[in-house]
């Protein structure tokens, strides 16, 4: 998407410690040909000097417009957000995607639970908003994580993420074995045991499980700057494809770790976000 000077928006990073958290900032520069944006943040300050605020060059893939103002609450409504809900919290100057845990004081306050940190952390209503993901140019705003509407059940093909160092970005293919009222139990289709005798088995909860995505139509080929799923070490990672080459052929770019490796065309696919209970394309990164 293409920003000007002067427009509001949201900055997201990749760095440790600031996944999940958007920033509110305003462009003060633009460069759209080389997909870069100069922003000041609202609340951040300069290191170098503290009466000033903080401004840096970031790529156009950690920017998005400011998510439009929530609707007031319905009347007579006790509660403004249900549990399971997904939410951002204000906290340390920046919006953090959570998941409602609990309902305090009649809806008066919340605790919130943060899938990348596993921390629980208790919010006034003032200081959470629904969560809304930015889906080919149109606000989506994530439902309530439920198991009946999800319908995982024993049996079920799902997909696994993990927030251990070194597997951001990736999900890996498994069948739910077993459940509780929390948790899941399941047997990993391709990660073994570190003996190697068997298929690995896991406890997860439902911030860290999906449905497999849905079987999408034969691409013929990927395009430049596309958003993809690349198959790599028994997973499926997201990344953005930098280069087309001969031979359906691809580099892709995994902004978590700042690499580019090459993949075969059947090694990809397109990639989807699970928002709000139902699968949505992603669009392309940036346009040029």
């Amino acid at each position: 998407m293409l920003y000007s000077t002067g427009d509001k928006v949201e900055v997201s990073s990749d760095e440790d410690g600031f996944r999940g958290a958007r920033f509110a900032a305003r462009v003060v520069r633009s460069t759209p040909k080389l997909g870069r944006f100069a922003v000041e943040y609202e609340t951040l300050m300069s290191d170098s000097d503290p009466t000033k605020k903080h401004r840096e060059t970031v790529d156009g893939t950690h920017l998005r417009p400011r998510p439009p103002s929530p609707p007031p609450p319905a009347a007579g409504s006790a509660s403004r957000f249900g549990v399971g809900q997904r939410v951002d919290a204000l906290q340390n100057e920046a919006w953090w995607d959570g998941v409602v845990r609990e309902v305090l004081d009649g809806g008066g306050r919340y605790r919130v639970v943060f899938p990348e940190s596993k921390e629980e952390t208790e919010f006034a209503a003032a200081e959470l908003r629904v969560h809304m993901e930015w889906v080919n140019g149109e606000w989506v705003v994530s439902g309530r994580k439920n198991m009946l509407e999800t319908e995982l059940n024993i049996g079920s093909m799902v997909e696994v993420s993990s927030d251990d160092e070194g597997f951001h970005g990736a999900w890996f293919t498994a069948t739910i074995i077993g459940a509780t009222d929390k948790d899941f139990f399941v047997e990993y289709q391709s990660l073994r045991t570190d003996d190697e005798t068997k298929l690995l088995t896991e406890t997860v909860d439902l911030l860290h499980i999906r449905p497999t995505p849905p079987d999408a139509p034969v691409v013929e080929k990927f395009n430049l700057l596309e958003e993809v799923d690349a198959f790599h070490n028994d997973g499926w990672w997201v990344g953005v494809v930098s280069k087309v080459l001969d031979g359906q052929r691809y580099m892709v770019y995994f902004r978590p770790w700042k690499e580019e490796i090459e993949f075969g065309h059947n090694d990809l696919r397109l990639h989807h976000d699970w928002i709000g209970g139902r699968w949505v394309r992603a669009s392309q990164v940036m346009e040029m």
